[in-house]
């Protein structure tokens, strides 16, 4: 396993839309292993493989400690209309966090690492990082959830803790 280099933002490669990966081989669960192991350097609960700069639709999450769950491919099949808000932020962006409302409940699908296809409803904390890190495999980095007014005072706060 190796940490890789996480891409900062404003990278332009966080606003690109991830390709669907189509090879379930020892090379997708090497970028997996890569991806745990960054992610707990970093340290963070989830991450993309747009985060390390792989333009491919692979999730790692930790949200409990020795619980990893790796999602290939992960499409939004259904978002309640309840919402709930929750503070979010970004591997790419170290520091800063905002609150930002998302449904409340989804359902998500998405194959493992064999290639195996599966489904699951979530609500509280994993539905919300589903939502974000789906977002990230589309393009949407997690400010764009944001009224302009926030995102640009975390924006400033970022180039804040750039600065030192």
């Amino acid at each position: 396993m190796a940490i890789l280099p996480i891409v900062a933002y404003p990278d332009p490669r966080l606003r690109a839309v991830a390709e669907p990966v189509e090879r379930f081989d020892a090379e997708l669960r090497q970028l997996a292993a890569d991806l745990l192991e960054t992610m707990r350097a970093a340290p963070g609960v989830g991450i993309t493989a747009p985060h390390v700069g792989v333009p491919l639709r692979l999730v790692v999450l930790e949200l409990t400690p020795g619980e990893v769950r790796v999602y290939v491919n992960p499409v939004l099949l259904w978002s309640s209309p309840e919402t709930t808000r929750a503070t979010e932020g970004s591997v790419s962006m170290p520091g800063v966090t905002e609150e930002i409302e998302r449904p409340a409940r989804v359902r998500v699908g998405w194959r493992d690492l064999d290639g195996a296809a599966h489904e699951e409803e979530a609500e509280g904390f994993l539905a919300t990082c589903h939502q974000h890190e789906i977002d990230q495999l589309d393009g949407v980095f997690w400010l764009q959830r944001l009224s302009r007014l926030k995102r640009e005072r975390v924006i400033a706060r970022y180039g804040k803790l750039q600065r030192g």
